[in-house]
C-alpha cells in the first residue's frame, strides 16, 4: 500500500514496550526499533542515550511510527484508528472475525478504558471504542462483507471544540494539497444534533493514494482536542515537496520545530524527507536538526 501519510504516536519513554504490546494485541502486527538516540544529547534529552527514539509498527501493511520521548504530550481520541474486522479477511467466516475482534478488544482494554462499550449499534452488529493503556484510541468494528472493501486500518479524525463543524472544510483543504485524493461516502447531519450543526459531517471518508481516512464532526462536547500526541507525518521526495506542504499547512509559528507544525485546525504534522534515516546518520546531523524549524535537506 502506498502510504503518503504516516500517523505518529507520542510515548513517554515506553515506545519499545508499547511496540511489543501492539505486536501481541493487534492482528497481523509487528514492531521494530527503527532508530536509537545518539550517545551525545542536549540536556533536555539526557537519560535517553542509546534508547529507541523511533519504533515502527506495521499492522496489516499499515504503518504507524511511535516516538519515544518524555510525557509532554498524550494522544487523545480526536485521532483514532478504526480496525475493520471484515469476514472476508477471515475466509468469509463471520464467527472467526467476531472472535478475532473480541480477542483484540480484550487485549486493548487491559489497562485501558471503553469509550463506547462493545456491543450492537445501528452501524455495526459488533462495535466498540477503546482507549488503551497508552492513551491511543481504537475503534473495533465487525464489517459487512457485502459493502465496498476498505483496508483493515483507517485513521479517523474527529473535529470538536475549537475545530467543531470544520470537518468538511478541513478535509477539502487537505485533499487540495495532494494529487491523488478522492472522497468516499459522506453523510451530513440533516439537522442540528448536540454540538454538530445541520449540514456538518456525521460520517465521511476520503483517501490519499491508497490510504483511507474517515472524518466527522462530533455532536458531543469533549474536554480534549488535537495534540502532538498524535501527529501526521508526510514523507517528501525532496525539498520542493517539503516547501510545498510546510508553506500550505503551517499556521502556528510558535509550534514550528524540527519539521513539526500545527495547522489552522489544530492538527500536528511532521514534514520530513523520505530519506530521514540516511540524513540523520551523518555525523552531527541530529544536533543540526534540533536547530531547524522547517527541515532543509542541504543543512543536514
Amino acid at each position: 500500500m502506498t502510504q503518503k501519510i504516516v500517523p505518529n504516536l507520542w510515548f513517554a519513554g515506553n515506545a519499545g514496550e508499547a511496540g511489543q504490546f501492539y505486536s501481541a494485541a493487534l492482528p497481523w502486527a509487528a514492531a521494530h526499533v527503527a532508530m536509537r538516540y545518539p550517545d551525545e544529547l542536549p540536556e533536555f534529552q539526557k537519560g535517553f542515550e542509546g534508547e529507541p527514539v523511533v519504533v515502527d509498527l506495521d499492522v496489516a501493511g499499515f504503518r504507524v511510527t511511535m516516538i519515544n520521548s518524555d510525557d509532554t504530550f498524550r494522544p487523545t481520541p480526536s485521532i483514532s484508528f478504526v480496525l475493520n474486522f471484515d469476514p472476508l479477511l477471515f475466509e468469509g467466516d463471520t464467527d472467526a472475525a467476531r472472535a478475532a475482534l473480541d480477542k483484540t478488544w480484550a487485549a486493548l482494554s487491559d489497562g485501558g478504558q471503553a469509550l463506547m462499550p462493545l456491543g450492537e449499534y445501528p452501524f455495526s452488529p459488533h462495535y466498540g471504542w477503546v482507549q488503551d493503556r497508552y492513551g491511543v484510541s481504537w475503534q473495533l468494528m465487525l464489517t459487512d462483507p457485502t459493502g465496498e472493501p476498505r483496508p483493515f486500518v483507517i485513521t479517523q479524525i474527529m473535529f470538536s471544540g475549537d475545530a467543531q463543524n470544520q470537518a468538511r472544510e478541513a478535509v477539502d483543504f487537505y485533499m487540495s494539497l495532494f494529487d491523488d485524493a478522492a472522497f468516499g461516502t459522506v453523510v451530513q447531519y440533516p439537522e442540528a444534533s448536540g454540538t454538530a450543526a445541520a449540514g456538518s459531517v456525521m460520517f465521511g471518508e476520503f483517501r490519499i493514494g491508497e490510504h483511507w481516512f474517515s472524518f466527522m464532526d462530533s455532536n458531543v462536547e469533549h474536554q480534549f482536542g488535537f495534540t502532538p500526541g498524535v501527529s501526521l507525518e508526510i514523507r517528501c521526495a525532496g525539498q520542493a515537496e517539503i516547501d510545498h506542504f510546510w508553506g500550505a499547512l503551517s499556521a502556528v509559528p510558535d509550534a514550528e520545530q524540527c519539521g513539526w507544525l500545527v495547522d489552522r485546525y489544530g492538527i500536528s504534522w511532521q514534514i520530513v524527507p523520505e530519506n530521514m534515516g540516511e540524513l540523520l546518520a551523518k555525523p552531527g546531523a541530529y544536533q543540526r536538526m534540533l536547530g531547524m524549524k522547517k527541515l532543509v535537506i542541504a543543512d543536514f
